[in-house]
């Protein structure tokens, strides 16, 4: 029992010894056994790896690629346009005890910052260099610009033990202060651009526009000459037809115009004609007795046989010297009847000469 007793601290510490002083070294990571701080060994191979207890201890570092993105740079290259870089670089940590004793205790953090500064500098210093301008950098030849800065940032991350693969440009961006000149200067020119399509189209719409006017006109005038036409045809038609009935029966045409022109002339209230009692304009008005007796009422002519003459009938004795459907040297004279005259009293000579 006592026996038990005083094996089970030992078997205690030993395993505690056996724990501490045994480690695995991980297939991504490489190790560095530091005694009171100098470098003793350095494990690469992963499995299991020894060391003293209590007096070594193991640093571990990531062997794989990383990654880091630099802060925007600003370059201003030969062209003297300023842009502001935005890039990122590949690299790894090719040589441990050089990385330890270039970084120390800092570790990837200190190891970065020095990095960043390395690339900052060397892009400023490619994307600056004669013959570099901002259409360079924008365009597909910043591919050989970007291996520049690769071959350079690699040669000055060679001491600190780091092996620096591959530099990219995520974007490349005009400073804050041009953005907006540049984006002015975009909008005006697209304020130009809209002003010149909508003059453009306002020309169209005027071209439009006076196109459809000349057809308007175009189209009245042809329908004010068609109807000019029309309008000449049946006035010709009705001409004809008048002269057609008028050779059938004069004497009987001209008094149904003369009916017409009574009627016309004595349509309105309290009409009153002054005219000789010996115009042709009352040849159907006289009496039987001759032309010296009292003139019957006038006789209005049927509503129908007013409505269906045509618009523009002049009285016979009027008409007849306007058109020449009425011409008096053309119309028969009617032949006065030999009636009597009625005896008449002759007036005395002497009173007609005292009047």
């Amino acid at each position: 029992m006592r026996k038990l007793t005083f094996l089970l601290p030992i078997v205690v510490i030993l395993i505690a010894l056996v724990g501490s002083s045994v480690f695995i070294v991980d297939e991504r990571q490489k190790a560095l056994v530091l005694q009171f701080g100098q470098i003793k060994s350095v494990k690469e191979n992963p499995g299991l790896a020894f060391k003293i207890p209590f007096i070594q201890d193991v640093v571990r570092y990531d062997d794989r690629i990383l990654s880091l993105d630099t802060p925007p740079t600003e370059v201003t290259p030969s062209d003297d346009r300023r842009l502001v870089v935005d890039a990122f670089a590949r690299y790894r940590i090719a040589d441990v005890v050089q990385f330890r004793q270039a970084v120390g205790i800092g570790g990837i953090r200190s190891a970065e910052d020095r990095l960043g500064g390395i690339l900052n500098a060397q892009i400023r210093a490619v994307l600056g260099s004669e013959g570099v301008t901002s259409n360079t950098i924008l365009s597909a030849d910043r591919a050989a610009l970007m291996d520049r800065i690769t071959e350079e940032a690699r040669a000055r991350a060679e001491p600190l033990g780091i092996e620096v693969i591959d530099v990219r440009l995520k974007q490349t961006n005009l400073p804050s202060q041009n953005l907006d000149a540049t984006f002015a200067r975009m909008r005006a020119e697209r304020e130009r651009e809209a002003a010149d399509e909508i003059a453009r189209g306002e020309e169209a719409a005027q071209r439009v526009r006076a196109q459809a006017d000349r057809t308007v006109v175009e189209l009245v005038s042809e329908a004010n000459r068609e109807s000019e036409i029309i309008r000449g045809e049946a006035d010709a038609a009705r001409n004809r037809i008048f002269a057609e009935a008028f050779g059938q029966d004069p004497e009987f045409f001209e008094f149904y115009r003369s009916l017409t022109a009574y009627t016309r002339s004595l349509q309105g209230q309290n009409s009153t004609l002054v005219i000789s009692p010996d115009s042709e304009f009352f040849n159907y008005l006289d009496s039987a007795s001759g032309r010296g007796g009292t003139f019957p009422p006038p006789v209005p002519a049927p509503e129908s046989s007013a409505a269906d003459m045509p618009e523009g009938d002049a009285p016979a004795g009027e008409d007849a010297a306007a058109t020449p459907d009425a011409d008096p040297a053309a119309t028969p004279e009617p032949e006065e009847e030999t009636t009597p005259a009625p005896e008449t009293e002759p007036e005395p000579e002497d009173e007609e000469a005292g009047g």
